[in-house]
């Protein structure tokens, strides 16, 4: 995708402008079905379609989202199942090479459905006959992965911004300003809060077991200091941002491996600065929306990183209730459907829709936060690992190793990437996938670390 293709997300609306960042990663354990993957054999209802998706797991969103499924669809019941995106991709791989298909619509992001797209239904007609959506064109682009086939409608987006209580202001060092931060700001920020609270840090990352600590890396940090993700990985600016992780995470609450999402530390005062998703950062400022502040990631010296993610929505060939998919995506695509999502999931529309006056004062704060960070004239697209498959997890866990050896062992940085580059190459040489940005995508050439 050109440069220009990340278009603004809201002036007063949320229009054909830049798309937003990345979505959730999922988690569940789901039960192995017949066909090999997750049990997808669908719900209490009786002729509930089922819908299998890597989006929505934590328990509160899932429940308001199947609530919305519940209050919008017409025409029977839909059960909504979420799955961990390599037990999504064995169930799509393992019922559509059977022929023994149990899933009828399946929700995902890029990187979910861009190794399959030859096993999801052409929905150029649906498209079609949703133009009136006004998806931008750049954004419908992404679903057309097979051949220049739809493979998949765009669904929702979302983004990472940092969320601040007012308190931290006071802190900040002098000259700058929250809402265009560098990262040497950030530090002397996080530090000079550290001194000024008897030694204890209140800056906060999501590095719990299920924290999207991962996407900072490699949507943030690594883009924002080297102009790359993968090819970049063990490069002198990779060093560079990682020496500068280091020096962070010693300003940083130790409490954060704990913490699976900020929301919560951030309510109770254990921290009061923090980066997350935007889904896992709107209850903070719930009860007191006046004592918060959204704001952009920082800029590092290769510009804005920032991490594009859309969630979409496909049919699988052998689907067994198609047309009722077909009703269900366009339900979920009409505006005021999407944004209920918006309201109760802050998850952004990726449809033309007059922005509301009654959002909670927390998802307008986070609004303004990503038009902020994807207007920057720097700004630095990254999207997450695309084509991965199974080996998705795999190359997550590089980053978190990355974080774990250097942050919290220890050990030297160089030492470090080059290990973990071996092991990234090794991945990579099997999926044999091209690069995704901000990398060079060139398609039929493998993605390597250089």
């Amino acid at each position: 995708m050109p440069p220009h293709a990340a278009a603004r997300v809201m002036a007063h609306r949320i229009d054909r402008r830049r798309l937003l960042g990345l979505g959730l990663a999922a988690g569940a354990a789901p039960l192995l079905g017949a066909c090999g993957g997750a049990s997808t054999t669908g719900s209490d209802e009786e002729g509930a379609i089922t819908f299998l998706s890597t989006q929505f797991t934590p328990v509160e969103e899932r429940q308001r989202f199947e609530q919305i499924l519940r209050e919008r669809v017409k025409g029977g019941a839909v059960a909504y199942n979420t799955v961990e995106p390599n037990v999504f991709s064995s169930t799509i791989t393992s019922q559509v090479g059977a022929g023994r298909v149990e899933v009828s619509l399946a929700g995902g992001l890029h990187g979910d459905f861009a190794p399959h797209a030859d096993k999801f239904e052409d929905l150029a007609d649906l498209a079609g006959r949703l133009a009136d959506r006004k998806i931008p064109a750049d954004l419908a682009d992404l679903g057309r992965l097979a051949g220049g086939a739809t493979t998949y409608l765009p669904w929702m987006q979302a983004s990472y911004v940092l969320a601040v209580n007012k308190r931290a202001l006071e802190w900040l060092p002098s000259g700058a300003d929250v809402q265009d931060l560098s990262y040497d700001q950030l530090l002397a920020w996080a530090g000079n809060a550290r001194r000024a609270n008897g030694n204890k840090p209140v800056f906060g990352l999501p590095c719990g077991p299920k924290g999207l600590y991962h996407r900072f890396f490699q949507g943030y940090l690594l883009p924002s200091f080297t102009g790359g993700q993968i090819a970049t990985f063990r490069s002198p600016e990779a060093v560079r941002a990682w020496q500068y992780m280091l020096e962070l995470w010693a300003q940083t609450a130790p409490a954060s491996t704990n913490y699976d999402n900020m929301q919560e530390p951030l309510q109770r005062g254990e921290v009061l600065f923090a980066w997350d998703h935007v889904a896992r950062l709107v209850n903070a400022p719930a009860d007191r929306p006046d004592d918060w502040v959204m704001a952009p990631a920082p800029r590092g010296p290769k510009g804005l990183g920032y991490m594009l993610v859309v969630a979409g929505l496909a049919i699988p060939k052998g689907a067994p209730e198609p047309e009722r998919a077909r009703q269900v995506i366009e339900t979920l695509t009409t505006p005021d459907v999407q944004l209920e999502v918006l309201r109760r999931n802050a998850f952004f529309p990726v449809v033309e829709a007059p922005l509301p006056t009654d959002l909670p004062p927390a998802v307008a704060l986070e609004a303004e936060a990503v038009r902020r960070q994807q207007e920057a004239p720097d700004a630095v697209l990254a999207l997450p690992p695309v084509g991965l498959g199974a080996k998705d997890g795999e190359v997550s866990q590089i980053f978190k190793n990355c974080f774990k050896e250097i942050c919290l062992d220890r050990r030297p940085v160089q030492q470090v990437l080059d290990a973990q580059a071996g092991q990234l190459n090794a991945i990579l040489d099997e999926v044999k996938v091209p690069c995704w940005r901000p990398d060079p995508v060139a398609a039929g050439q493998t993605c390597r670390v250089q």
